[in-house]
């Protein structure tokens, strides 16, 4: 029997949880190499050096990347809820709100919570001011993108959607979603209520008390 690829991760990343909530949609067997395990730090750290996770491993190729890893599973691992449409035209949209979640909702998000982490001599706050904005910016595009849409890109729950359910979160908990965005407001909810990101929510809860802010008493 062929060995189950497995998944360098931690389950209250951000993006480990975008790959689980992928592997979650569909079923996929895989085995979880947990980052919380120094014998698996040691492995990443050989196969990846820069130690950047998550990180696939299926045989003799490793594969880097959050958006990459969804990619080489739908492919090569296609279940029920296919994560890139086979249309070109569509496949790109997908791919265009995947890198929009990620350039816009995760980077600057996470630019406020590392600042926060760093010795209070060395912090950034004009850079944190910026990231915020970008993330005002970001929320008021995406609310009026939403208007009359279930998921990021019509109907059909994507790999777009496997980024902006824990970028969302996150982003939610690091600079709150204004009220005034009723449409994104709602779009969280719904990913929050997807059994795949629900569950993915569920096992990162242990972890709570890793989150440099303060992981507030909701989700």
């Amino acid at each position: 029997m062929p060995a189950l690829p497995q998944l360098y991760a931690h389950p209250f990343s951000s993006y480990c949880q975008k790959v689980l909530v992928a592997l979650y949609e569909n079923g996929t067997p895989f085995e979880l190499r947990m980052l919380e395990d120094p014998q698996a730090q040691a492995e990443l750290a050989e196969r990846w050096p820069i130690k950047r996770f998550p990180v696939l491993v299926d045989g003799e190729r490793t594969i880097l990347e959050a958006t990459c890893i969804i990619e080489y599973l739908d492919r090569h691992y296609p279940g029920p809820s296919r994560l890139l449409p086979d249309n070109a035209d569509d496949a790109l949209e997908v791919r265009m709100l995947d890198r929009f979640f990620d350039n816009y909702i995760s980077t600057p998000q996470q630019k406020v919570v590392f600042d926060s982490i760093r010795p209070e001599d060395q912090r950034d706050p004009y850079g944190v001011t910026e990231a915020r904005a970008m993330l005002d910016t970001a929320y008021a595009w995406l609310d009026q993108r939403m208007a009359g849409r279930t998921w990021a890109v019509g109907e059909r729950f994507s790999l777009a959607d496997c980024g902006a359910a824990p970028f969302l979160f996150y982003a939610d908990w690091t600079h709150p979603i204004a009220a005034t965005f009723a449409n994104v407001h709602a779009y969280r909810q719904r990913l929050l209520a997807r059994p795949s990101f629900a569950r993915a929510v569920d096992e990162a809860r242990p972890y709570r008390h890793y989150f440099p802010l303060g992981a507030p008493d909701r989700d």
